[in-house]
């Protein structure tokens, strides 16, 4: 089960919970990604924490937990709520 010290191998898809425009994705790139928990936005830590290997989770963030009144441009505007998909793959 994945905590909030772990390292996660998860295949993802993000998105704009308005729009549906998605800005990240890495299914798209061929590959999965791994990365700890503690390196990424408030909210997808916090979403893939509890999470077994094998799942699947929609989660949405809104923008306090995310990229919040900066953003992360291009891809991410100011104050985003953003829904992702992830599967976990592996937990270290």
């Amino acid at each position: 089960m994945a905590t909030a010290q772990s390292t996660v191998k998860v295949q993802y898809v993000g998105a704009n919970y308005v729009t549906g425009t998605i800005f990240d994705s890495s299914w798209s790139r061929g590959q999965p990604a791994t990365f700890p928990l503690n390196g990424v936005i408030p909210g997808f830590a916090q979403g893939i924490e509890g999470m077994r290997v094998g799942g699947r989770r929609e989660v949405v963030i809104p923008p306090a937990l995310g990229y919040g009144a900066q953003g992360s441009p291009p891809n991410v505007q100011p104050n985003e709520t953003l829904v992702f998909v992830i599967d976990l793959l592996a937990v270290k």
